[in-house]
């Protein structure tokens, strides 16, 4: 198949054809099609409608509303003490949103009618903070909350000056904050408003970079990426068209990474053809017939690679968790369309270049070198040979494989020791920036009111019309602080709502544990009264609701997703090895290296950078990422050692393989980690340790697992690595060292 593609690419009449095609698709999809970035969502509704938490806010709103609509936090603080004088500009600021409400706002208290004193009797016990809520309406969109924002900040800075808003935390004068759901809502989304830009600028920045370094070649650096650029140029209306039509859901996170996981594979797969073609370029004169062999060389590698990202990606679409659900689609068409791009587009484009695109270190053959040699008329200097650090590191896993095998695993193991030791939360809040107004405000909160003020719990009951008392019950629990009187559902009577606030942070593993253990008291109250419970019964809402059903859920899907995932893979790479043995030794290795990726990825950021908890999405975040990338660089070794397999001793096949991918999958390892950690650059915590952590995975993968670990084991199982597959008959008497001298 791949001779057809490299007969139909590698052409001179066909490369300008293939190029143009490319171009006219993207410019009429551009134009009937919106750009995915101008379809991305602003749900902050990851959970699935089914969850407690979900529902329970449901009944909430529909039976215990006030019909105010959704708050705004002005969280007001003074480290000296709010004074008269300072709850007198805070009553001046209500009045005129009284007479002049901002847009959307649905309703605000009569804190400006109230005297002064009366007020001041709600600050904190410390006397130092103050919230008042301004009410939005519910169906108001992110975009128009924000002009609303917008025009709240104008009217502060008129009635109370511009301090009130820009002073720090621990200054000495009257501050406010904006938190609560609408700021949340608001930052959330400001967090991405301008970060795709960002994003792609650094990230094409980095990989340039990485390519002129590695590669010493401006044009070489420049041909990657022009043509994930051009991938990238039909991916993007591509996804705005599904995101149009409903049937897919983008967010700024899904676009970030994709544009990061892109470019990073996306180059990967240019390399391996580049590399594979310049060393065709030094055997024969004829740019066409190299590029013909290097594409039937590396075609079936490239294409087994990225349907194996491909195919892995949509494992995430099993996930009831909306923020892995959300990466399915746009991770696997990407890479998709890349795969296809490598193998029609980058040759089109190589086959107009030719040897230019390696200027200045263009590779000749012998007859050409001869030949330049005479013209000038001197002795030209010959290029340093290839792959010599590769060959020894060939020649040591050969001949000293069980050595390598022992240092390599207990590193890497120890390494993943350090995994239970890791802390996770699911809080968004956690994930934001320290200097954000809505994280700095809840800081207040959290400083100066009781801890579970923050965020109270709300049980709802269905009490089948029977007489249910729960106060006392939650009173004695030992996480209680505070507990509000019952209310009753406006249309549905039986429903009764309890309100109570936590006496630690409601954020903490133990807040979250104990949402359990309150359903169960509920429960057993119920039972004792004689009313029947189900799911139907019971529902717990609020915040700390919310993270328990999020831990619920992801443990689920990562329950799910990671197997399938294992066998989904273990299916391609044994059909394409025809192995059993190497199909489990190389899922063996990249499970073990992603392990010690998360294990080194916490000393990193915990011990390192101070980060006490990593968000609970990255682990099965990084296991999609680092298991099908890590099986590209696997793919692309062990194939090579297939192939070669079949015209020299298996130790010989084992060493030049080495020799000859490692140089362009180290390239290709470091320039994927690079772009990982790009993420850096983002404002959330969340993809900061996820970059950080991919990136440490790939990078323990391209310089330990492939070239070490992987032809170690395939040294030590000998013939034994093709089971139940073909092994062809060379003599594996000779020795690497007695192989290598006879040729």
């Amino acid at each position: 198949m791949f001779n057809k593609i490299g007969a139909i690419v590698a052409n001179p009449k066909t490369r300008w054809l293939i190029i143009l095609i490319w171009v006219l698709i993207i410019g009429i999809f551009s134009i009937v099609w919106p750009q995915v970035n101008e379809k991305e969502t602003t749900d902050n509704q990851l959970l699935p409608d089914h969850t407690m938490s979900v529902e329970g806010n449901e009944i909430v709103n529909e039976e215990f509303s006030d019909n105010n609509g959704v708050p705004l936090l002005l969280v007001w603080h003074q480290e000296e003490g709010l004074q008269i004088k300072d709850v007198e500009k805070i009553q001046q600021l209500y009045t005129s949103l009284t007479e002049q409400p901002v847009s959307e706002q649905s309703f605000i208290p009569p804190f400006g009618e109230m005297p002064a004193e009366a007020l001041l009797g709600s600050v904190s016990e410390d006397g130092k903070a103050l919230i008042t809520p301004v009410f939005f309406n519910e169906t108001a969109s992110t975009k128009k909350l924000q002009t609303g924002l917008d025009e709240l900040e104008k009217i502060i800075r008129t009635d109370i000056g511009e301090e009130v808003l820009d002073s720090k935390l621990e200054s000495d004068q009257l501050k406010v904050r904006f938190s609560g759901p609408v700021g949340i809502q608001t930052d959330a989304v400001s967090l991405f408003s301008n970060a795709d830009i960002t994003l792609l600028i650094t990230t094409v920045l980095i990989v340039f970079i990485l390519l002129i370094v590695l590669y010493r070649s401006p044009i070489l650096a420049l041909v990657p990426l022009v043509a994930v650029g051009i991938a990238y140029g039909l991916i993007s209306p591509l996804l705005g068209f599904l995101a149009d039509k409903g049937w897919i859901v983008v967010d700024g996170q899904t676009i970030s990474i994709m544009t990061v996981l892109l470019f990073g594979a996306g180059t990967d797969y240019c390399l391996f053809l580049i590399s594979r073609y310049r060393d065709e370029l030094k055997q024969h004169e004829d740019k066409y017939v190299a590029l013909n062999n290097a594409i039937t060389g590396t075609g079936g590698a490239i294409m087994m690679s990225s349907m194996t990202t491909v195919i892995g990606m949509l494992a995430l679409s099993l996930a009831y968790y909306a923020s892995y659900d959300r990466f399915a689609v746009p991770f696997s068409l990407s890479i998709f369309i890349m795969g296809i791009a490598a193998l029609t587009l980058l040759p089109a484009i190589l086959a107009l270049l030719g040897r230019i695109a390696f200027i200045p270190f263009i590779p000749r053959t012998e007859e050409m070198m001869v030949q330049r040699e005479k013209e000038k008329g001197k002795k030209l200097t010959r290029p340093k040979q290839a792959h010599r650090f590769g060959s020894k590191i060939g020649g040591l896993v050969t001949a000293r494989p069980w050595t390598i095998i022992i240092a390599t695993t207990i590193l890497l193991s120890a390494l993943a020791a350090f995994v239970p030791k890791m802390q996770f939360t699911y809080g968004l809040l956690d994930s934001f920036p320290e200097d954000m107004q809505s994280r700095e405000g809840f800081a207040i909160i959290a400083d100066h009111y009781p801890p579970g003020e923050i965020a109270p719990v709300k049980l709802i009951v269905d009490t089948k019309g029977k007489e249910v008392s729960l106060e006392e019950t939650l009173k004695n629990h030992s996480l209680v602080e505070t507990v509000e009187e019952v209310k009753e559902g406006e249309n549905k009577k039986d429903y009764q709502l309890w309100e109570f606030t936590l006496n630690i942070n409601p954020y903490s593993t133990e807040a979250v544990e104990g949402i359990s253990d309150f359903k169960q008291l509920t429960s057993d109250v119920l039972k004792e009264e004689g009313i029947p419970v189900n799911d139907q019964s019971i529902w717990l809402a609020g915040e700390t609701a919310s993270l328990y059903d999020t831990d619920q859920i992801t443990n689920r899907d990562q329950n799910i997703i990671i197997p399938v995932l294992l066998i989904v893979i273990a299916l391609l790479l044994f059909v394409y090895l025809k192995s059993l043995v190497a199909t489990i030794y190389l899922l063996a290795t990249v499970l073990l290296s992603y392990a010690s990726a998360l294990g080194l990825g916490w000393i990193v950021l915990h011990y390192g950078f101070g980060v006490q908890e990593i968000q609970g999405l990255i682990p099965l975040y990084a296991f999609v990422f680092l298991v099908v990338l890590g099986e590209d660089y696997n793919i692309f070794l062990v194939s090579s050692i297939w192939k070669k397999r079949k015209n020299m001793p298996l130790k010989q096949a084992i060493a030049n393989s080495v020799a000859e991918t490692g140089s362009v999958i180290s390239s290709a390892g470091l320039i994927l980690a690079g772009t990982f950690s790009v993420l850096a650059v983002m404002p959330l915590q969340v993809l900061v340790h996820f970059g950080a952590i991919t990136a440490i995975g790939i990078l323990l993968d391209t310089f330990i697992v492939r070239p070490l670990l992987v032809p170690s084991i395939t040294a030590v199982l000998g013939r034994h690595a093709f089971w139940p597959g073909k092994y062809c008959k060379v003599d594996d008497g000779e020795s690497y060292h007695e192989y290598a001298g006879k040729n």
